[in-house]
């Protein structure tokens, strides 16, 4: 029989939590900006360049080192959750723990122990060996942090999930802002460690009240974690195999024109993702539990897939025909007008987006299904493609080229997962999201040729008509999901009469 979150009532359920992690991650965003701004007013940009060099190694550290548990780990606990299993379930989250603690305690001795290298690779002037040994117990805590996210996440705990996420930057904002302003660089250190422990103790706060800590019977646990291992450490090697990429495109952009171009081009390239990241990250979160916890049955794993395509599409399409026009404004206002050649760049960047939403739900099924070594070929081979576009694009066309290449590398990403999880998996997309794709990405082709290519009072006019063609074909498709758009009227009757 169809589960309720398979159901009709699927898509309320994407959607609602969809929004609530979107409006957490927009929220982080907007506190980041600020606490970003008071930063680097009490810093200084050397200040703000040394914070940005040991927060890079310590994360560095911490991800070669936790072997991914803390995304790994999501699907044994979910898969063992939904199936009712609690003895099975508080024995894996003791096997999680101490994987977690296990990880990060080699973690915390590799950071010390290389710490002069660290030093040496990482400035060019003074020691800094101290300051790694300091920063050690925070790959601990990271470690530590990263496990019981993951039990959270597998436990569907998503309300929990929010509220740390709020706390946990509204803290960043509290302990960052005194330390700095007291003690200048001298407080770098002190605050990273502190944010680390802060985030650590909101996270066991909700996770030990809903599964006590205990060891006993802990000896000899280590080996049922392996196959949590195996995909972890895959999706550790791919994440390395993408830094890799980046590193690789930057140092490019670097030797054949200068910082100046490494400058837009990332700037483009993270503020597009971060953009996006609002409506993704709840995938991590929500979708994957879910997915996880049916990857046995393929049929319930291509409704799941495509309803999250569905919604995915339906919430980044309004915004990302919004963003082609605000774009132009929006980057002085954060950056400055030094910055505005990259516009035209983050304007093809925001129609690869269009692909990554229809992508990212099929990408998750290697991961729910176990399957290690097939999104490890799926991203390597993808991080291939995107270093090689991306150099041949800026030597045609420069900045605007590298654009290209991504939506080009996009593209080929697509068809690449939708072929090879169509013969691994028996995916099939449905023909309603094939309609969909076509239409939202119509109408977004659209809007880059009208934002790009007019000024005025036909920019004006073209914008307003297409941003109403593209929230008609929005809220027509809500209203044909008859569930889901009562519950949104209801919803906004119930608020305005509270108001009222």
């Amino acid at each position: 029989m169809m589960s309720k979150d398979i159901g009709e009532d699927s898509y309320s359920h994407i959607l609602k939590y969809t929004g609530i992690f979107g409006g957490v991650q927009g929220l982080n965003i907007l506190i980041s900006l600020v606490r970003n701004k008071a930063v680097a007013l009490l810093l200084g940009p050397s200040g703000m360049g040394l914070a940005s060099l040991f927060q890079t190694t310590v994360n560095f550290i911490s991800q070669t080192t936790n072997l991914g548990i803390s995304f790994s780990a999501v699907r044994n606990v979910s898969e063992l959750f939904d199936h009712g299993d609690e003895v099975s379930v508080y024995h894996f989250i003791k096997v999680v723990r101490v994987w977690s603690m296990l990880t990060g305690l080699v973690g915390m001795l590799l950071c010390i122990a290389i710490g002069p290298m660290l030093s040496n690779l990482t400035f060019s002037w003074g020691n800094h060996t101290l300051h790694f040994v300091l920063l050690s117990p925070l790959v601990f805590l990271l470690a530590v942090t990263g496990g019981e996210t993951a039990i959270l996440k597998g436990a569907r705990q998503l309300k929990s999930l929010a509220v740390i996420q709020v706390y946990s930057v509204i803290a960043a904002l509290i302990i960052t802002l005194p330390l700095y302003y007291l003690f200048g660089q001298t407080g770098i250190v002190p605050v990273m460690v502190l944010m680390g422990l802060t985030t650590l103790l909101l996270t066991i706060h909700r996770s030990y009240r809903l599964y006590p800590l205990h060891f006993t019977g802990a000896k000899g646990i280590l080996g049922e974690g392996m196959g949590m291992v195996r995909l972890g450490i895959a999706f550790t090697l791919a994440g390395v195999l993408g830094s890799g990429a980046e590193f690789v495109i930057r140092s490019y952009l670097n030797n054949v024109a200068d910082l100046e171009v490494v400058g837009l081009y990332n700037t483009g390239y993270v503020m597009t993702m971060t953009y996006a990241g609002m409506i993704f990250s709840a995938m991590e979160t929500d979708f994957f539990p879910r997915l996880s916890a049916v990857n046995a049955n393929w049929l319930s794993c291509n409704e799941i897939v495509n309803k999250q395509i569905e919604v995915c599409l339906l919430l980044i399409s309004p915004m990302l025909v919004f963003a082609q026009f605000a774009v132009p404004y929006v980057i002085p206002i954060l950056f400055s007008s030094q910055f505005l050649p990259v516009v035209d760049m983050m304007r093809i960047l925001l129609l690869a987006l269009y692909l990554r939403a229809v992508k990212l739900p099929i990408a998750y099924l290697p991961l729910a299904k176990g399957d290690s070594m097939s999104y490890l070929l799926l991203e390597a081979v993808y991080d291939v493609v995107i270093v090689l576009s991306v150099l041949w694009g800026y030597e045609l066309w420069g900045l605007i080229g590298t654009g290209v290449a991504v939506a080009l590398s996009a593209l080929f990403d697509y068809c690449l997962i939708l072929a090879y999880a169509h013969f691994k998996y028996h995916y099939r997309m449905t023909k309603a999201v094939m309609g969909y794709m076509v239409i939202h990405i119509l109408i977004g082709v659209i809007a880059y040729v009208i934002a790009a290519n007019t000024e005025g009072w036909q920019w004006w006019i073209g914008g307003v008509l297409v941003m109403c063609v593209c929230l008609t074909a929005t809220l027509y498709t809500l209203h044909r999901k008859v569930s889901l758009w009562n519950k949104l009227v209801s919803n906004f009757k119930n608020r305005f009469r509270r108001h009222g």
